[in-house]
């Protein structure tokens, strides 16, 4: 670190000098005394190093300095050194000590953050403290939610009535930082706990792109007591709660600095995500387990201490007392076999992570009550509040298939959510989220098999009856009747009338569409709840003449028989058969729209009949 007095020595004013105290003054890190600076590093130096390897108790263990690694990451610096001393002769470096404080002279080097794979020795690579704390930054009022919108979430609403993951979520976050030699930071070790083993399975590869290794963990879940009643100090595990309560998602390190109510930990990101707000607990180890690659500590959390507010690139910042606003999240899957099923669970408040943690949670909650081979249905009930005074997002949708619904389901539940949140609207803030399913061992589906009209010629003012005749597995057949009336004065030519799925209903208006589809945060949320449930069918009156829809803040706006000057445009000739453009174009004009209930099964297919209309 740079000595500030020097400058205000030989030949300067009293002012520069002032000034130049008052710099010391007001930059907190700038504690000579108590830190060892990187440019006194050299190879041969000698230190201690501080962790628990077992229960609560902060244990030494030996430091020998093997030289500085310059420019490992922009104006970055790494100290690699052997550790020795404890367990780490049997287990090397051991997921979970990433952030315990190393001293040298009782002064503090920094926090062991780095390994290699598959190590001989226990090598390890130094985060110097002192650009842990450059990179940290305290806000009086941290906000997740509010701000511009996250890159690379990539969410879009997609063909059908219901959403999907356009890919998979987690690789738009960063990747794991890698340095020279393989030397990278240290997994975090991430324990689940109420989870089944197969969305252990299911997630893991997720949770790994994200640099933690996730484990069925043997521990208690999350803290009883919501009081904010524990303490740390320099060495001591702490557990960074992604999900508490009925099932739990914790990722454990260690304090390397603590400075009155600030922490410092970990020696690298968590995930990346800047300025964020995440509880942490105190956290006691279980047993260390000894691998090959790398071995790892079983901890329990305890007493919650405060929030992670800064999570940066190479080190985390929290605050000791500081309650984290999360996301309450409830789950009731109404099993036939064995009653209702309940979940609660505190969620983090992250536009990216509260999505992809929420489906990982339901996931798990289906998969715990429900068989997922087979066929099998699955109605859902979708309720978010938001703060605020925002509309909430209010959905029911009915999903059916011959195996892997609860990966469907999950995905889906909150794809809508994570869409909302990754819009850029600041006022989006989640307050609380249900989840409501009702599983059926049965494939709940039905065909459009048939329709047909009362009547082929019809004059204004009369009456059309139209019948759709639907059927399904097991021999089961239902019709559904919709009357509709020929306006006085209509015009004279072929009507159509289409029966179809919500699939085929929404496409055409929901494609493609994206955060810019609405000019508030109420009317995405208000566009979102128009979505068509698969559990009817939709009788479209419609003409066969050139309509366009236009998007706005509610779906259905048309323009219908534009001039040939605007058609040209509309229908963009670059755009393939296949494309949005031409299929909007061949809708024709929507004239009106009747619902067909068909509760507890999914509807599919498409059946278009026609009638003349006669002066």
């Amino acid at each position: 670190m740079a000595n500030v007095s020097q400058p205000a020595a030989a030949n300067a004013g009293r002012q520069f000098r002032l000034l130049a105290a008052l710099v010391l003054c007001a930059v907190p890190v700038i504690k000579a005394q108590g830190f060892f600076a990187l440019k006194d590093v050299h190879p041969g130096l000698h230190g201690i190093g501080r962790s628990i390897f077992q229960g609560n108790r902060i244990e030494d263990f030996q430091v020998e300095i093997l030289g500085v690694i310059q420019s490992s990451g922009p104006k970055q610096s790494i100290v690699l050194a052997r550790l020795s001393g404890g367990p780490l002769a049997q287990t090397g470096v051991i997921q979970g000590m990433s952030g315990s404080p190393v001293y040298i002279d009782g002064k503090l080097l920094g926090a062991v953050a780095l390994g290699f794979a598959f190590s001989k020795e226990p090598i390890a690579g130094i985060q110097p403290i002192e650009q842990m704390i450059a990179d940290s930054s305290f806000s009086p009022a941290v906000d997740t939610i509010a701000g511009t919108r996250m890159p690379g979430t990539n969410v879009e609403l997609s063909r059908g009535s219901r959403l999907h993951w356009p890919v998979t979520l987690v690789p738009a976050l960063p990747a794991v930082n890698s340095f020279p030699q393989n030397l990278t930071q240290i997994l975090t070790p991430l324990a689940i706990t109420g989870f089944t083993p197969r969305t252990l399975e299911t997630f893991a590869p997720e949770f790994r792109r994200l640099g933690f290794e996730p484990q069925q963990a043997v521990s208690s879940g999350s803290p009883s007591s919501q009081t904010l009643s524990g303490t740390v100090a320099p060495g001591s595990m702490i557990s960074v709660q992604l999900v508490s309560g009925d099932m739990s998602v914790g990722a454990d390190g260690t304090v390397t600095y603590v400075d009155g109510k600030r922490i410092y930990a970990f020696g690298h990101r968590f995930l990346d995500s800047g300025s964020t707000e995440m509880p942490f607990a105190r956290s006691e180890v279980i047993a260390i387990l000894p691998t090959l690659n790398t071995s790892f500590k079983l901890s329990t959390p305890k007493e919650w201490v405060g929030s992670i507010v800064s999570d940066r690139s190479v080190s985390v910042a929290g605050e000791i007392g500081r309650r984290a606003r999360t996301v309450p999240v409830s789950i009731t899957v109404h099993s036939r076999d064995t009653g209702p099923h309940n979940y609660l669970v505190q969620v983090v408040n992250d536009r990216l992570m509260t999505p992809f943690l929420t489906q990982t949670v339901l996931f798990s909650a289906i998969d715990a009550t429900e068989r997922t081979l087979g066929a099998g249905t699955i109605r859902l009930h979708t309720h978010v509040n938001f703060e605020g005074g925002l509309p909430p997002l209010d959905l029911h949708d009915i999903f059916v298939s011959d195996s892997g619904l609860a990966a469907q389901v999950s995905a889906d539940a909150v794809v809508t959510s994570a869409f909302i949140l990754s819009s850029g609207f600041d006022a989006v803030r989640i307050r609380d989220m249900a989840f409501e399913l009702d599983p059926v061992q049965s494939k709940q589906q039905l065909y459009i098999l048939q329709a047909w009209t009362s009547a082929h010629d019809v004059h204004p003012g009369e009456p059309v009856t139209v019948t759709a005749l639907l059927g399904g597995e097991n021999g089961v057949q239902v019709t559904r009747k919709a009357t509709y009336r020929i306006p006085i004065g209509a015009p004279a030519g072929l009507l159509n009338f289409t029966v179809s799925d919500a699939n085929t209903q929404n496409f055409p208006e929901f494609a493609g569409m994206n955060a810019a589809s609405a000019k508030t945060a109420p009317d995405l949320i208000r566009l979102i709840n128009h979505y068509r449930g698969a559990e009817a069918a939709y009788v479209r009156v419609w003409r066969s003449q050139p309509a366009f829809t236009i998007a706005g803040p509610l779906p259905g706006g048309e323009i219908t028989d534009p001039p040939p000057s605007v058609m040209l445009i509309l229908a963009d000739p670059s755009e393939s058969p296949t494309s949005n453009a031409a299929q909007l174009a061949i809708r024709g004009s929507g004239i009106a729209e009747i619902r067909l209930p068909v509760d507890g099964y999914v509807v599919s297919g498409a059946k278009t009949v026609q009638v003349e209309v006669k002066e």
